[in-house]
């Protein structure tokens, strides 16, 4: 198929939006064949099936590169205490947080799982998302991590759009281990992980390296075995505080370092040292109401590439909207629109391990977006508007 009278942003390096009037994308099959401008259309491919998109602008389709979107119940509740006052820590403290919805998962079936979590699945493929990372972490048992990853990988199997997951094992001390977090990781998280990974439901190994969750050892411990298993990490860190979770990121070579409001300078260098990528995510600084934003200045100094991600889950960040993600990004972190527009597709593959995917080019999945705006600036700009006309997935209109 030819896609023809488009405005491309085909965002072939990180400098500019690589816009190509009047263009053409050759597709064929699940991949792009051919990009460039339509005087430059070589006759071989003058012949195959057209569609005219009526000079509309065409990007890579998004990707939501970090998200927690299967889970039970939700925390609105929590939501109103930290309006009245109660911080992030003392929410969790108090028996609420992450061990409130750990609560409500173990209790819901895989399927009332499944269609808890079709609900945001499709309001993200509705703003032009073909490809996301799905979490696990509100189980905290064996049986229940197992669970989540199973309904993950069932999503794919019922909608138009790729999942990778990770596995989050390490993401709270359950109530049964609590003040007891070392031995939750030697008898629950690593050995749920080797069985995981034997089952074929993973795709990487993450933590949460934070005051309230665990320590950069036994993080370690966790990522350790990873390796040995032949998985890549990744890594909540430096989101509350500074413990050192992002240079542990670095040191592992993982895939992102994911928050990072409280990294430094030093920990930039890091992770351009160790081509890591830092995931910003503004879903869970507006909802926190936090005040430490995460370094920006110091990531592109040390050519850091920043990518963007809803944080999709039931207390920190109930978002679903890539497109707002943008924004905040914008607005909340003096990010522009064209690296907002990067964090959501070439720098989110890259925190997922897919180098081929986010930009248009010639060999990369036919995953696009063709958006009613004159300009990818507009992405990041409006606010609640979803100018989408429509999503290309695999190369099917």
């Amino acid at each position: 198929m030819l896609l023809t009278n488009a405005k491309l942003a085909t965002l072939q390096n990180n400098d500019e939006f690589g816009i190509i009037d009047d263009g053409v994308i050759v597709l064929d099959g699940a991949h792009i064949a051919w990009v460039g401008g339509a005087i430059e259309l070589p006759d071989t491919y003058r012949d195959q099936e057209i569609r005219d998109l009526g000079g509309r602008l065409v990007t890579p389709a998004l990707i939501d590169c970090h998200t927690h979107v299967v889970f039970g119940g939700n925390r609105a509740v929590e939501f109103e205490l930290r309006l009245n006052g109660a911080s992030y820590q003392e929410v969790a403290q108090a028996g609420g947080g992450i061990v409130s919805t750990v609560t409500a998962t173990r209790a819901a079936s895989e399927d009332e799982l499944l269609t808890d979590a079709l609900i945001r699945i499709d309001a993200m493929i509705a703003e032009g998302v073909t490809f996301i990372e799905v979490k696990s972490g509100y189980g905290l048992d064996r049986e229940t991590e197992l669970k989540m990853l199973r309904v993950a990988r069932r999503i794919a199997k019922v909608r138009p759009i790729e999942v990778k997951t990770s596995f989050l094992g390490a993401h709270a001390v359950p109530a049964e281990y609590a003040g007891r977090a070392d031995a939750y990781i030697e008898d629950v998280c690593i050995p749920t992980l080797r069985v995981a990974h034997t089952e074929g439901l993973i795709d990487a190994v993450d933590g949460f390296c934070e005051g309230i969750a665990f320590d950069t050892k036994q993080i370690a411990r966790i990522f350790t075995v990873a390796k040995e298993l032949g998985l890549p990490v990744k890594l909540h860190a430096e989101q509350l505080s500074n413990i050192g979770g992002t240079q542990l990121a670095a040191q592992y070579g993982a895939l992102s370092a994911d928050h990072v409001e409280y990294a430094t300078d030093a920990d930039a260098k890091a992770l351009a040292e160790a081509s890591t990528v830092a995931v910003v995510l503004p879903g869970a600084y507006y909802t926190l109401r936090e005040t430490q934003a995460p370094p920006i200045q110091a990531f592109r100094n040390h050519g850091v590439p920043m990518a963007l991600a809803t944080d999709c889950n039931p207390g920190s960040s109930p978002l679903t909207s890539a497109l707002l993600t943008m924004n905040m990004a914008c607005t909340l972190f003096r990010m522009t629109p064209l690296e907002a527009l990067l964090g959501m597709t070439a720098h989110a593959a890259k925190a997922l391990g897919e180098l081929n995917r986010g930009r248009i080019t010639a060999t990369a999945p036919a995953d696009l977006c063709v958006w009613d705006v004159e300009h990818p600036a507009e992405l990041s700009y409006r606010i609640g508007f979803n100018p989408l006309h429509s999503r290309i997935f695999k190369g099917t209109l």
